[in-house]
């Protein structure tokens, strides 16, 4: 009888260690399956592979005997959960730590995309239009060495700001838009208005609207030469030959299409690419040769001589 009291007394001093295992267990589950989902996390390429705790249980070279208490068990799990806790920790932060840094990257991205915005901006609208008073002689947009035709009439300009006899400067005007019921060359002419007066971002959107438009006419080759003249007096020779290159290759036929490769050469000229503007110019003279007036040879002459040309 006092045996098997005994055997009942041992067996109830082990459920409670078997329980707490349960629960410890538990608790290892757990922390392990929020580690994997926080190491996908920050980790997406690692294959769901569970890194190895840095703190480890020392192994033993032999199992407890017979008789030891069953606490290496309960010991070795727990140093597992300490460990899980301290990674789920130092990941814990390493995330506060790439969200914020992220937060940081956004708003200096978005302070960078509003500046860059108001700069457009400021570049679509352009200055205000200015023209020095009396304005200089209208001349049709080409070169002394061009075709004849007769070029546009001279544009109208209505004073907003008139000057004073101690402002003998320039005044504030605007540019009327002509009509002549014909769609592309009004257009054309507004353009040429626009660049002849100075305004030479509002010239250019409209001379790239003349293109657009109306294709197949005349009017197409003229306007895509002067937006590149417009590039090149407004101080950007690398858009101007992009412009007169453009001119050349998909209208070669086009009137302005020899005044396109003349003033090529001389953007890339101011580039410092005097080789290229070499070429450029022999295939002018290659292709247009025969049909050049004396004044475009002329100035042909004087672009090799710029260019340094053998």
């Amino acid at each position: 009888m006092r045996k098997s009291i005994l055997i009942g007394v041992c067996l109830a001093a082990l459920v409670p260690t078997s329980v707490q295992a349960q629960n410890v267990e538990g608790r290892v589950g757990k922390l392990e399956s929020e580690m994997r989902a926080v190491q996908r996390k920050v980790f997406p390429g690692g294959s769901g592979q569970m890194l190895q705790p840095e703190v480890r249980a020392p192994q033993s070279e032999r199992g407890p005997g017979p008789g030891s208490p069953a606490t290496s068990a309960l010991a070795d799990v727990n140093q597992r959960v300490t460990s899980l806790e301290q990674q789920m920790t130092s990941l814990t932060e390493q995330i506060e730590q790439n969200q914020n840094r992220t937060r940081q990257l956004q708003d200096a991205f978005d302070n960078y995309r509003r500046s860059n915005d108001a700069r457009m901006k400021t570049l679509e609208t352009g200055p205000a239009p200015i023209a020095a008073a009396g304005g200089p002689t209208e001349a049709d947009d080409q070169s002394s060495a061009g075709p004849s035709n007769n070029g546009p009439s001279r544009p109208t300009t209505r004073p907003e700001t008139a000057s004073t006899p101690d402002t003998p400067a320039p005044i504030r005007v605007s540019v009327e838009k002509p009509s002549t019921g014909d769609p592309a060359e009004d257009e054309y002419l507004y353009g040429y208005r626009l660049w002849d007066a100075k305004q030479y971002p509002q010239a250019q959107a409209q001379l790239k609207k003349v293109v657009a438009d109306y294709p197949k006419s005349k009017r197409a080759s003229y306007a895509q030469n002067l937006l590149g003249r417009a590039y090149l007096d407004e101080g950007k020779p690398s858009l101007a030959s992009m412009a007169f290159y453009d001119n050349y290759k998909k209208m070669p036929d086009g009137e302005r299409a020899p005044d396109s490769l003349l003033y090529l050469g001389q953007a890339l000229t101011k580039l410092n690419k005097p080789a290229d503007a070499c070429k450029v110019y022999d295939e002018l003279t290659d292709v247009y040769g025969a049909k050049m007036a004396s004044a475009m040879k002329g100035q042909v002459a004087a672009g090799r001589s710029a260019a340094k040309c053998k």
